[in-house]
């Protein structure tokens, strides 16, 4: 089994900043990817940023050069560095993981239980 945990969401004004960060952790081989989805209050979930093995990066069109996801691979974590705030940010954000488990060539998908921002004055 494999867990995912978030920290970091909670109440940022406009134009401030949050750090979210999720840590893998349990029987993972390796991680091909992490990344991050939000769902915001009557819209569907939606990809925010996400980091595969190789270091590469893909950005929603809405969030480039306000956010930045980087990886720690020494400790399963993935951050996502919110810069720039904005009230349309306002959701719950999952972190994902694709892992490959030890005695196992398939990829697994994992979700972590979601962390609320809300960005409001």
């Amino acid at each position: 089994q494999v867990q995912l945990v978030e920290s970091g969401g909670g109440l940022v004004q406009p134009g401030g900043s949050l750090r979210l960060s999720c840590a893998a952790s349990g029987r993972i081989f390796r991680i091909n990817a992490m990344g991050w989805y939000r769902q915001g209050p009557g819209k569907e979930r939606e990809l925010v940023a996400a980091i595969i093995s190789g270091g590469n990066t893909n950005y929603a069109d809405s969030v480039k050069g306000r956010i930045t996801i980087f990886r720690d691979n020494a400790k399963n974590t993935v951050y996502l560095q919110m810069n720039s705030l904005k009230p349309e940010d306002t959701a719950v954000y999952y972190c994902n993981a694709r892992i490959i488990e030890p005695g196992t060539l398939l990829e697994a998908n994992y979700w972590g239980q979601g962390t609320q921002v809300t960005v409001s004055s």
